[in-house]
């Protein structure tokens, strides 16, 4: 598999960091939401943040993109 340029690098480390940051605040602030409805839709937001990290890891993994201690 071709490997990933230094830009590509850079935007898949940017785009985790943007899932991350907003996966916070949207913990922070589902604990605050009072309407039923509303507070599913956070949820299932919450968990669709969560699977794109666990996605863009596993790309991350499969890649070899982070090299990995002296053995």
């Amino acid at each position: 598999m071709k490997k990933i340029s230094p830009s590509e690098m850079l935007q898949l480390r940017e785009l985790m960091q943007m899932e991350a940051n907003a996966l916070a605040m949207a913990r922070v602030t589902h604990h605050v939401i009072q309407d039923p409805e509303f507070k599913s839709l956070s949820d299932a937001g919450i968990k669709a943040m969560e699977t794109r990290i666990r996605e863009m890891q596993m790309f991350i993994n499969d890649h070899d993109l982070i090299p990995r201690g002296v053995q």
